[in-house]
């Protein structure tokens, strides 16, 4: 799935929940802005609004990590905003390697 997007919505509120996880507003922003990450649907988890996330390593990070977030209208622009985020674990990892290899193929 691919994100069009033309800027971030962040706010004390998801900045604040994006951090308390370690992960900062400029490693999520890198994440989008770079072309190593995937993104799926979190219908699971979306109740009022379509939630998506994006995993992989952000540009000139050493470190993965996986954001749950939304696409927000605002004038005229669609954003990306953050509602959660955080490191990814050595098995997410592997996975999302194994997927991303298959679609470079």
């Amino acid at each position: 799935m691919k994100v069009n997007f033309s800027g971030f919505n962040w706010d004390r509120g998801n900045s604040q929940k994006c951090e308390k996880h370690g992960v900062t507003r400029n490693e999520i922003e890198n994440l989008f802005l770079g072309n190593r990450f995937l993104v799926g649907s979190d219908s699971k988890h979306s109740y009022r609004e379509s939630r998506m996330f994006a995993i992989g390593k952000p540009e000139k990070s050493k470190l993965y990590i996986f954001v749950i977030f939304t696409l927000r209208e605002v004038n005229e622009e669609t954003l990306v905003r953050p509602i959660s985020a955080g490191f990814m674990h050595k098995q997410e990892i592997s996975l999302y390697e194994k997927a991303f290899a298959e679609i470079e193929k």
